[in-house]
């Protein structure tokens, strides 16, 4: 929804149509040329943004938006603690905290970790005893919703490396089974040791199911040195990369490799294989359904936070928090950095901050600004300016309109337009890949009810000759902001309204003259004190 204050959006230039496919429109040809913009567009909103929102590349001096920037990650850290995590930790220990640092999974609050034990009433703030930490066992609480982790039976020995210890209990207590005792579990056991399907959870039955495809594909290509695994399958492995050359260069190996009988995989079979058989039996949820409210299932939203689906609050686990990143941005184009932040965690600041709306004027050196006046009403106005040639107070900039005096047609309906003479149109597209120049006494450019004129502004030096300090000494308030007076005249005719009494076919010729004049302050931006 729009505000309802008066706002300003700007569109980015990476949004401009394409080409089509069938090539009848091609970028700069008089088609686009006639091409307007439509603020309400299916597509405006994702190419319209605030002023605080774009970047600006100095080299293309061109504005970029978030969606046209290419952005590399500086560092990746946790929001809760803070604690930086290095970018080869990433494919190990996934993209969650792994320290003491979880949400709620409830209320997606911070969890703290507290002790049961309580401490006894006889210890005072004096005693060498009041000093010493609370003894365990210990739990995760909320201290928005009240959630504890009792709720789901689970307590922590040390309140140290929460999460390794989360990661070996299950609801309730029990130890977890992990891939690696199993894998020691049956060393000892040998042949007799058999997995039961209740102790396989997500994680086991993804590591049996590995291991067993890999053991497959390792027995159908022995020849393969080893490099027969998972990765095979990507087209990115020396193992497919060697099939595709094959197919080209036309050798030995590649023929024999695909004359050769192609072996069929097995799906898995058994529990240690990873077979996990679904359970279809819901009389038990079914029975606690009925014994509990409605707000005792899980919501939608909290089982997305959850590993694994579950349908009571009560089997919520606790959330690790999700890392975030620190991103630089680049231009699209000539690879130039226009933002980076500083590496450090506790660092807001930024290195590089190109800002489109930091964007200050240089000293001395000539802008061109283009002012686009619409008429909204139905008769022709005349429209007249005049601003002082240069700006008042201390530090005076020269300001030139280029065309003080022009005429704005009617606001008339679109079609009529259309079929007016198009001379103007064709002149445009015989002059059509030469720049346009802004010519003293012309106007720019001109539609059906706008036209566009050229303001040059030479920012003055904020230097002082006198004393011979810089500026940023001495100024005083906002001297650096460079703002424009300019008086605005508007002059059109309207039909009379008429006084009683008089003719009627008088009051039908008879127009009167209205004429409209205000003082205005055009705010170009800050001047550069360097």
């Amino acid at each position: 929804m729009a505000p309802l204050t008066p706002y300003t959006y700007i569109r980015c230039p990476c949004s401009e149509t394409r080409a089509s496919e069938d090539g009848s429109s091609t970028p700069g040809s008089p088609e686009d040329d006639e091409r307007t913009f439509d603020p309400r567009a299916p597509r405006a909103n994702f190419s319209l943004f605030p002023l605080e929102h774009l970047m600006y590349c100095e080299d293309c001096h061109q504005i970029r938006c978030p969606r046209c920037v290419n952005e590399e990650i500086v560092t990746y850290y946790c929001p809760n603690c803070l604690f930086e995590v290095p970018s080869s930790n990433l494919k190990s220990e996934g993209n969650r905290c792994t320290r003491s640092c979880f949400q709620c999974p409830v209320c997606i609050g911070p969890l703290a970790v507290t002790s049961l034990e309580e401490r006894s009433e006889a210890s005072s703030l004096l005693t060498a005893d009041a000093s010493a930490p609370q003894g365990g066992p210990y739990v995760l609480n909320c201290s928005y919703c009240n959630w504890s982790s009792t709720e789901i039976g689970i307590k922590f020995d040390r309140p140290n490396g929460i999460h390794g210890q989360l990661a070996k209990l299950q609801n309730g207590g029990k130890p977890k089974l992990t891939p690696k005792e199993h894998k020691e579990r049956k060393k000892e056991s040998g042949a007799d040791y058999s997995l039961d399907a209740k102790d396989m959870d997500t994680e086991l039955q993804f590591a049996q199911l590995k291991s067993f495809y890999q053991n497959q594909l390792a027995n159908s290509n022995p020849s393969a040195g080893g490099l027969s695994s998972l990765g095979d399958l990507g087209l990115s492995s020396p193992g497919s990369l060697s099939r595709i050359m094959s197919l080209y260069t036309g050798n030995n190996y590649g023929h024999k490799q695909a004359r050769g009988k192609v072996q069929i995989m097995r799906e898995a079979v058994s529990t240690d294989e990873g077979l996990k058989e679904t359970d279809l039996d819901e009389s038990a949820a079914i029975e606690k359904l009925r014994q509990t409210v409605l707000d005792d299932t899980a919501t939608i939203a909290q089982n997305a936070h959850q590993q694994d689906s579950v349908r009571f609050r009560d089997e919520l686990r606790p959330i690790p928090y999700l890392l975030r990143t620190k991103r630089s941005k680049r231009c699209p184009i000539c690879r130039h950095i226009i933002s980076k932040p500083e590496a450090k965690i506790s660092n807001t600041r930024f290195r590089i901050r190109l800002a489109a709306e930091e964007l200050w004027l240089a000293p001395l050196k000539p802008v061109q600004y283009l002012l686009t006046f619409k008429n909204p009403i139905f008769e022709t106005v005349k429209v007249s300016l005049a601003t002082p040639s240069s700006t008042p107070g201390r530090f005076a900039s020269t300001v030139t309109v280029f065309c003080p005096q022009f005429e704005i047609d009617a606001n008339t309906d679109m079609w009529d337009d259309a079929l007016k003479d198009d001379t103007e149109k064709e002149r445009r597209r015989g002059e059509e890949g030469a720049l346009q120049q802004a010519e003293v006494g012309k106007i720019y450019d001109r539609g059906r009810n706008w036209v566009s004129i050229v303001l040059e502004v030479v920012p003055a030096s904020l230097r002082l000759e006198s004393s011979g300090k810089a500026a940023e000494d001495a100024l005083l308030g906002d001297e650096d902001v460079l703002e424009i007076p300019m008086f605005v005249r508007l002059e059109w005719e309207t039909e009379g309204q008429g006084d009683v009494g008089t003719a009627q076919g008088k009051d039908k010729e008879a127009r009167e003259k209205r004429e409209l004049a205000y003082w205005c302050v055009l705010g170009v931006g800050r001047i550069s004190q360097e």
